[in-house]
């Protein structure tokens, strides 16, 4: 076991980020030390180094991540499905553990509503040992009750890493929330990590045609590229946006989608979203995960269109599941890992400009 690791410390909000080292634990006693080997970065973690989420500090960033296995505590000899772990097999973990007492966990069946729930990279500060609990970072202590997955043979990690947070929040919207349905026209507001994710699993779903409405020009380029939807429309850059937004409406044969998925995280998004929409139709909400500010929305829109209005938070280790089950067929029909960026540690400033600009569609850390 290394002595110590090199880890990506958030320090103080709205500073450059450090790169320091920190004792390698021992494997805890129904958990793992995992040697992480990639660390994407999220539009969450960007806003965490700004101080938009209270979050305490220090705080080793990263809570999607894929490694592998390196030491294994007494009692945690298999992943989630029974599956037999060793040293030298490649996992994904879930980012977050549910507590399963509080009401949203034991009584509403939400454990993504979880009022204590703990997540790496986000709440798991250095100085509440293990420190090692982030995946920006050369290892991580797993601890017990992690929701882990081995890697089915044969998928590259880059493309894992595509969607390794957007994926199972993606799985958990349209899993529960609001089901893509056979046939169904889909439009997709946003062209980052979630949206890809978002259009992928419609057209896996069976969506008769996705659009895929975001921007700028070169990311609706890769997401075509890599077979992601069927149709693209830049409403980012249109020097028109009644133009652009007309295209998309005109794409969905005049009369609006069946279902609109915001995933954009731009509060101005969502009285657009809701235009995009059919009559009967749905709007699905998942990317307001931070919050951005208020907005100005036409509630005649919502009644006049009887619109379903669903919201979706997160997601848990089951969604995980569900996503790494469903890794063969996404990279099978997408190139996932061309969306992929990679960094080395000493680069996460660039990694995190360069997701602040737009520049890459998915920054990931490795190690």
């Amino acid at each position: 076991m290394n002595a110590v690791a090199r880890a990506v410390v958030l320090t103080e909000f709205g500073h450059p980020l450090e790169l320091q080292k920190l004792p390698v634990p021992p494997a805890p006693d129904g958990g793992l030390i995992v040697a992480c080997r990639y660390g994407g970065v999220c539009g969450t973690d960007l806003h965490l180094q700004q101080g938009h989420l209270e979050v305490p500090t220090p705080l080793v960033l990263g809570h999607e991540g894929l490694g592998v296995v390196h030491e294994i505590g007494a009692r945690a000899a298999a992943d989630v499905h029974g599956t037999p772990l060793h040293v030298g097999d490649q996992v994904m973990w879930a980012s977050s553990i549910a507590c399963g007492t509080c009401v949203p966990c034991r009584i509403h069946r939400e454990p993504t509503l979880c009022e204590q729930r703990r997540t790496y990279g986000v709440n798991r500060p250095v100085d509440q040992e293990p420190g090692l609990s982030g995946s920006w970072a050369e290892y991580i202590a797993l601890r017990p009750g992690t929701t882990v997955v081995k890697m089915p043979e044969g998928i590259d990690p880059m493309a894992a890493m595509a969607f390794a947070c957007a994926g199972p929040t993606m799985v958990h919207a349209l899993f529960e929330r609001r089901p893509v349905r056979l046939g169904e026209t889909v439009v997709v507001q946003g062209s980052g990590p979630v949206g890809l994710a978002a259009a992928a699993l419609a057209q896996l779903s069976g969506a008769g045609r996705v659009i895929l409405a975001g921007g700028p020009g070169p990311r609706l380029a890769t997401a075509a590229e890599a077979g992601i939807a069927d149709h693209h429309v830049n409403v980012v850059e249109a020097a028109d946006q009644d133009a652009a937004l007309a295209e998309v409406l005109d794409l969905t044969g005049g009369r609006g989608a069946d279902l609109v998925i915001e995933a954009t995280g731009a509060p101005g998004a969502i009285d657009q979203g809701l235009r995009l929409a059919r009559r009967g139709g749905s709007y699905l909400v998942v990317g307001q995960y931070t919050d951005s500010g208020d907005t100005t929305v036409n509630p005649h829109q919502i009644v006049y269109r009887q619109l379903d209005v669903v919201g979706s938070w997160a997601f848990t280790g089951a969604h995980l599941v569900e996503y790494v089950s469903l890794l063969p067929a996404l990279t099978a029909r997408f190139d996932l890992a061309r969306l992929v960026t990679p960094y080395a540690l000493e680069e996460n400033a660039q990694a995190l400009a360069d997701v602040a600009a737009g520049a890459v569609m998915k920054a990931v850390l490795v190690s």
